[in-house]
């Protein structure tokens, strides 16, 4: 799985036999050994898509403490990350920035892009070692993610819509779960969010240490220096809806966030979609992000622990 050339998500098909079969024998050991794999030809359907979620998220999540907007579109599913169709995601691994993430993913294409919009995968443990030497050693005591949600109106997300909550007390029961996480509340009635969090992680089965950070994301540099400037005459980084340094509050270099973000992408490979396919990966081992593209596209995405 070093050998980005060489690799590529496992790709099942109908001719491998029936869907249920593979779903129950087959994808545990492929995802350990893989960390990706594509159904393609089985002809999913919107309503059949419940039933194989069941089969292959046995604890479906909601999407708690999730910062990308999306929309809730049945039991635990949602879409994937509605940003403007001409924007590239980089990639990232779900939820990387908080104390807890979801092991497994699943994308549904319900509807076939006009054009674009593969979703692009790639290995952890190729992501990071197509990183600089100066770049992983820069990063090596972790990163500091600040996150500030607002009271129903603002800028960016509010903390009912991140937290699918409606009460203090639910969010706070929430963050104390969190390791090296604190928080306060504002006067406005916004909440501030702070979390120290490796740039690295070992997966807890295959021993792999993979990138597993989103601080190219959450960093003012990715998003372009119109932008950037734009927001830092209304409002200092520490009260943008996400900021990101190390984790003794120092700033991170903005070459380096855009090494992050292009070496990303430049090592993934793209899943091109079909309606009716399904894309399960390891959240771990697999980061994902997403093409742009033009015409329709419908996404769907799940998770479990």
């Amino acid at each position: 799985m070093t050998e980005t050339m060489t690799w590529a998500p496992t790709e099942i098909t109908a001719a491998d036999g029936p869907l249920l079969d593979q779903l129950t024998e087959r994808l545990d050991d492929l995802l350990l050994s893989n960390g990706a794999v594509v159904f393609r030809g089985f002809r999913i359907t919107p309503a059949a898509l419940g039933g194989v979620l069941d089969r292959i998220l046995r604890n479906r999540l909601a999407y708690v403490h999730g910062n990308s907007p999306r929309s809730h579109v049945g039991d635990r599913v949602y879409t994937s990350t509605e940003y403007p169709a001409e924007q590239t995601i980089s990639m990232h691994n779900e939820l990387s920035y908080s104390a807890r993430w979801p092991s497994r993913l699943a994308f549904y294409c319900e509807t076939t892009p006009g054009s674009g919009g593969a979703t692009p995968v790639v290995p952890g443990v190729a992501w990071l070692a197509a990183l600089s030497p100066e770049l992983r050693a820069a990063f090596a005591g972790g990163v500091r993610y600040t996150q500030n949600l607002h009271d129903g109106h603002g800028f960016g997300k509010s903390w009912q819509e991140t937290f699918e909550a409606s009460g203090r007390a639910e969010v706070e029961r929430h963050l104390e779960a969190m390791d090296g996480t604190t928080w306060e509340w504002k006067r406005d009635g916004g909440l501030r969010i702070a979390q120290i969090r490796p740039a690295t992680v070992t997966h807890p089965v295959t021993g792999a240490e993979v990138w597993f950070n989103q601080a190219d994301q959450w960093h003012h540099a990715a998003l372009g220096d119109e932008t950037a400037a734009a927001l830092a005459a209304i409002m200092p980084e520490e009260d943008l809806p996400q900021h990101v340094t190390f984790a003794d509050g120092s700033p991170i270099d903005p070459a380096y966030v855009l090494e992050i973000r292009d070496r990303g992408l430049a090592t993934a490979v793209d899943v091109d979609w079909q309606a009716g396919d399904l894309l399960v990966i390891d959240n771990v081992l697999v980061a994902h992000g997403r093409r742009p593209y033009a015409g329709p596209r419908r996404v769907l995405v799940a998770m479990s622990d």
